[in-house]
Parts: structure tokens; C-alpha cells; sequence
């Protein structure tokens, strides 16, 4: 079988992982707005307007200085109510509208995020189903799943909170700072000089924070492949007394976890108090910087012309914190951009893994058999099948009856360049053969199955399947006129029925029964509490091991192949229950070419030919009493002078 690595889809936390981060934050913001474009305009404007309403008092603030003050001096309240009673209105007006508008576009957010995530999933699973079978064999599935969980969760922090933050502190700061230019131009140059000081401040924090942030990511994805793998293998650990290794390994990398989180917030913790401190130190430096210009009656230089005076001081200092406060939530989100941009870039990935490549033209179709012996397509099941083979050269199709001839020529694998599994291994098995692969593990006895399926293609060689060259015939098609029975069986949550119907969904219920009769499984389906209607969870743990390798015996039977791989199909069945199976896989074999893979070697005792396999290479073939009569390896494995493992 090929390596199992551990690698995923995170980022590394050099350079080039924040450069590939923040492209792929990039792109998710594009794919977001890319399905809702009009809404995402409307959140925009909404979430622009209310910013923009928060900065107006800084503007009024101090007309309602000076009307307060000339009201002080003339003591004419009269005169100066109606100027006061227009600027409330206008804020109450705009603060009205702003407050709706909030509400109108946290709606919004609300359902285009959400719709964002459903989209984002359906991609992400849509890829995953298209990836050819090595992906699986060398990604831990526990870091598989995080891309559905802790990566598209960040994605979920970035669109519905940092970035409308973004926009709204953005924007607010920019307005702000312009109305501090308005109001007073020296004051403002004080204020970019501790500016000057956060941004280094962020600079450095956030950046170290980002580092750790980014590997964290990774980390969780490492944390939950692991807790997976023994979830899946308890009872492993349970009879191997594994508990307190499986402990330590855990320990060792949760607490790589442990180390990337708290770096990675303590650098971000820091950082708010940081910036409010220094935004306190700013307020204070420009209180006493515009006491002493007021005092020495320092010449104002702004645009709006006014004096110094503290109609200019009092809304240039509550224009200062309000800018001060919304840098402050900017340097917040720098934590929620980075974790996107670490969790963007691994739901990217998952959805940019290149997908299994297929270059088959040629198609299986349903057909029927004319008196004169032409082959013609037909839309109904009619229980014959016909490959549909076009051919490019002059345009012509021809259709060439399904018989399950299957020849391996000369054939070379290898799961990892350098290191052959198969080397020069032919295959011929005719219509109606069973052919049965004996060896020890690692023979390369299960590869030539998977070379078959084309869930791996071969080096070097050719296979012809009713001659022709499997690249030619689609993947879909090819893997639909083969029936395949693993030794782990995969049960789907549902009823008994359901999980037999998956070899033909279009199967009806009593075809799922005949399949399960032809089994034997339906002996033991008929006494469960709701029979064919109970249901299976947790990949069938309320029955025995035989009752699931029944249960997939039956599901391959429904779909009715010409060809059927039996991957150590009984291995997990007990003597007595082999001998009721038998009797249905005999059945079932009938009229079928039939690969068979067993450690057993009664199961492969009445087979056409049976190959002997070591390291990779057929070294004897033949029938079970040539083999014995040779007196070979195949003898020996039989008399027990070797065994298979």
C-alpha cells in the first residue's frame, strides 16, 4: 500500500507562507464578493455611511461651542436655540438613518456570509470528490477535516467581522484625520508623530503574532488528524495496552499547539493594551500642546481659517481619541487577517488539488442484442452492457460487448519514484475466470487491484480490458463494470437497505434483497429489530465484523458487475459463516471474471489460475494441483512450510 505521510495543506511560517497567505486572503475576498456583488456593494455603503455619521460632531462640535459661548456672553438663549435645535436635528436625522442602515447591513453580512461558507464547503467537498485515491493515502484525514472546521471558520471571523471593521475604522480614521487637518494643522502633526510610534508598535507585534498565528493553524490541523487516527484505532490501543504511549504522542503534539497559541496570542494580547496606552499618552500630549498654543496665542495654521481657541482644541482632542480608538480596532483585526489569510490559503489548497485526471473517451452504455448480432445502444436496462468506443480518426463509433477480459502486459509500478512495487507482471484473465492472488503482505498482490480500478496508473506496461487500453475507457465507466469487496468494509449512516442499494442506486428493494439472499446476508438482515429498515451508524459498530463483509458482499452483488475484486473478502469471517458466504459468492462468481485475494487458501483452491507473488514479481502460476505438483513456493505455503506473513 502506499506511505502515509502526514503532510497537509498548511503553510510554513517563512516568507513565502505569508506572501501565499495573503494572495489567498485575497482571492477569498474576490470569491466573496464575487457571489454576491450587488449585496456586497449595499453592505459597503451601509457600513461606509455609518462611518462617515460617527465623524460629523467632530465637525459640529465646535459651532456648538462658539453658539454656547456667544449665548454666554449676549445671554440671548432665544437667539441662540434655533442654531442649537438645527444641529441636534441634523444628528439625530443622520444617527436615525445610520442605525438602520447598521441593521440593514448586519442582515446582510449575515446572509451573505453564511451563503459564502455553504459555497465555500460545496467547493471545497465537490474537489475533495474528484481527488484521486493517493491524496487520501498520504494526508492524514483528522487535518482533512479541519479545512471543513477551523479554516473555514476564520474565513468566517474575516467576512462577517474584521472586514467590516476594516471598512468602518478605515473609514472613520480617514475622516477623522482629514477634519484634524481641517481644525488644526500643527495639533496634527503632533498626533503623526505618535502615529508614527503605533505603527512601528504594530509593525513589530503584529508581525510576530502573524508568524505564530499562521503556524497554529497548521498545528490544529496536525492536533485533530492525530486525535482521528486514534479515535478510529481505539480498540487498537485498547488490546495493544497503547493508552499512555498514545498519551504521550498526543502530549507532545498538543503542546506544539499549546506553544504556537500562546505565543501567537501573547503577542496579540499585547498589543491592544499597547496601542490604548499610547493613545492616552497622545490625548494627554495634545491637551497640553494646545493649552500652551492657546496660552501663548500660538497663530492657528488650518484649513478652515480658524483662531486657536478652545472652540478648536475641545473637538480636535475628542476628534484625537475617536482616532486613536478606531486604530486601536484596526490593529485587532491584524489578528483576524492573518488567521484568514493562514486558513484561506489551506481551503485554496483543498480546492486547487489538482483532481484525478481522465482522458477516456470510450463509455459504457446500456444495449441490446438484434437476431442478425449487432450490438445497439439502448436507454433501458436491458442487463447487457457494450463499450461505446468513437474513434477519433474517421469519426465512426463502434460498440464492443462488455465480457470482462482483463490483461496486465509487462506491467511496472511504483507508489514512490525509485521504489518498485510491480515489476513485469502479466495478468490474463479470460471471461468467467477467477484468478487468485497468493502472497505475503506487501507482495504487491492489492496494487494490482488498484492498477485495474486506475485508482493508481502503471509506470510502464499496457492493461486491456475486453482490448481496450484502460487510459481510453473513462474512469467512471470503468470502475462501474467492477464490483470491488475490500477487507475493510465502510458502512454509511442510514438503513441496512440504503447501505445495500449503494452499489446501484437505481436497484430496487427487491433486487437489494435477491442481492443480500445471494450473500447470505439476508438471514442475519431479517432478525434485527427494524430488518431491512434498521439503521447504521458509526460505520455499522451494532454488528459484527461478518455481518458488514456480508453486508458489502450483498451491496457489490446489487450492482451487478462483469468483473469482481475480492480483496481478502471472508478474511474477517468466521469458518462457519464462510461456508454459508461461499455458497452466495459462488453464485455471485458465476458467469463473472473474478479476482480474488486471500490469505486463506481454501478460498482460492477451485480458482482458474492462481499467481504466487514476492516482492513485487509473479513467480509461479497455475492451477491448485499444478502448484502442488510442482512442489514451490505455493506447495509450501500450502503444506505450512512457509507462511503467508
Amino acid at each position: 500500500m502506499p506511505p502515509h505521510g502526514g503532510q497537509g495543506a498548511g503553510l510554513g511560517a517563512g516568507k513565502d507562507g505569508y506572501n501565499q497567505g495573503f494572495g489567498g486572503l485575497k482571492r477569498a475576498l474576490k470569491m466573496f464578493f464575487g457571489y454576491y456583488p450587488g449585496m456586497g456593494l449595499v453592505a459597503v455603503f451601509c457600513i461606509l455611511f455609518a462611518a462617515v455619521v460617527q465623524t460629523v460632531p467632530n465637525l459640529m462640535l465646535g459651532k456648538v461651542i462658539s453658539i454656547i459661548e456667544e449665548w454666554v456672553d449676549s445671554g440671548d438663549w432665544a437667539a441662540a436655540r434655533p442654531e442649537l435645535m438645527k444641529y441636534i436635528t441634523i444628528l439625530i436625522i443622520l444617527y436615525a438613518v445610520a442605525f438602520l442602515l447598521s441593521v440593514f447591513e448586519t442582515q446582510i453580512m449575515a446572509f451573505m456570509t453564511q451563503g459564502y461558507l455553504d459555497k465555500m464547503r460545496k467547493d471545497m467537498f465537490g474537489g475533495m470528490q474528484r481527488l484521486p485515491v493517493k491524496y487520501f493515502d498520504t494526508h492524514k484525514h483528522g487535518d482533512i477535516m479541519s479545512h471543513y472546521t477551523n479554516d473555514i471558520d476564520t474565513l468566517r471571523q474575516l467576512v462577517s467581522q474584521a472586514f467590516p471593521a476594516l471598512i468602518r475604522c478605515g473609514t472613520i480614521v480617514a475622516g477623522v484625520f482629514v477634519i484634524m487637518l481641517y481644525l488644526s494643522v500643527w495639533l496634527t502633526l503632533v498626533l503623526i508623530g505618535g502615529l508614527i510610534v503605533m505603527f512601528i508598535c504594530t509593525a513589530f507585534v503584529g508581525g510576530g503574532s502573524a508568524k505564530f498565528f499562521v503556524r497554529q493553524q497548521k498545528a490544529v490541523g496536525d492536533t485533530e488528524g492525530y486525535v482521528q487516527e486514534m479515535i478510529t484505532g481505539q480498540k487498537v490501543v485498547k488490546v495493544f495496552n497503547h493508552e499512555q504511549k498514545s498519551i504521550d504522542e498526543f502530549k507532545k503534539i498538543n503542546d506544539g499547539l499549546y506553544e504556537d497559541s500562546w505565543r501567537a496570542n501573547a503577542y496579540a494580547n499585547v498589543l491592544a493594551p499597547i496601542i490604548n496606552n499610547l493613545g492616552n499618552i497622545i490625548y494627554v500630549v495634545l491637551a497640553i500642546v494646545g493649552g500652551i498654543f492657546i496660552f501663548v496665542g500660538t497663530k492657528n495654521f488650518s484649513i478652515s481659517g480658524k483662531p486657536f481657541d478652545i472652540d478648536v482644541l475641545v473637538p480636535f482632542l475628542n476628534a484625537s481619541r475617536q482616532f486613536t480608538g478606531n486604530f486601536n480596532q484596526l490593529t485587532m483585526q491584524v489578528n483576524a487577517v492573518v488567521m484568514a489569510g493562514a486558513g484561506a490559503q489551506r481551503v485554496l489548497s483543498l480546492i486547487d488539488e489538482k483532481p484525478e485526471t481522465d482522458d477516456g473517451y470510450v463509455s459504457l452504455v446500456n444495449c441490446k442484442i438484434e437476431d442478425d448480432g449487432t450490438i445497439v445502444e439502448s436507454e433501458e436496462r436491458t442487463g447487457h452492457w457494450a463499450w461505446k468506443h468513437p474513434h477519433q480518426a474517421d469519426g465512426t463509433i463502434t460498440y464492443k460487448l462488455l465480457e470482462g477480459d482483463v490483461e496486465m502486459v509487462d506491467v511496472d509500478f511504483a507508489y514512490e519514484k525509485g521504489h518498485d512495487v510491480l515489476h513485469d507482471v502479466s495478468v490474463f484473465a479470460k471471461p468467467g475466470q477467477k484468478v487468485a492472488f497468493v502472497g505475503a503482505t506487501g507482495a504487491g498482490k492489492t496494487t494490482i487491484t488498484n492498477l485495474i480500478n486506475r485508482f493508481y496508473d502503471i509506470a510502464d506496461g499496457k492493461i486491456r480490458y475486453d482490448g481496450i487500453n484502460v487510459n481510453k475507457i473513462k474512469k467512471r465507466d470503468l470502475r462501474k463494470s467492477l464490483g470491488l469487496v475490500l477487507q475493510e468494509t465502510n458502512l454509511f449512516t442510514g438503513t441496512v437497505m440504503e447501505n445495500i442499494r449503494y452499489g446501484r442506486l437505481s436497484a430496487t428493494d427487491e433486487e437489494c434483497k435477491e442481492a443480500a439472499k445471494l450473500s447470505g446476508a439476508d438471514d442475519f438482515i431479517t432478525r434485527l429489530p427494524d430488518g431491512y429498515n434498521t439503521l447504521l451508524t458509526n460505520n455499522g459498530t451494532n454488528l459484527s465484523q461478518g455481518q458488514r463483509q456480508l453486508l458489502a458482499i450483498a451491496r457489490a452483488a446489487v450492482a451487478d458487475p462483469p468483473v469482481m475484486i475480492l480483496d481478502e473478502a471472508t478474511s474477517s469471517i468466521d469458518t462457519r459463516t464462510e461456508s454459508i458466504v461461499q455458497k452466495g459468492m459462488d453464485k455471485l462468481m458465476e458467469g463473472r471474471t473474478v479476482f480474488v485475494i486471500a490469505h486463506r487458501l481454501s478460498t482460492v483452491m477451485n480458482s482458474d489460475v492462481i499467481m504466487v507473488l514476492d516482492h513485487g514479481k509473479i513467480i509461479e502460476r497455475g492451477t491448485h494441483d499444478d502448484l502442488i505438483a510442482k512442489k514451490g513456493t505455493y506447495y509450501q505455503l500450502y503444506t505450512g512450510a512457509f507462511e503467508l506473513e
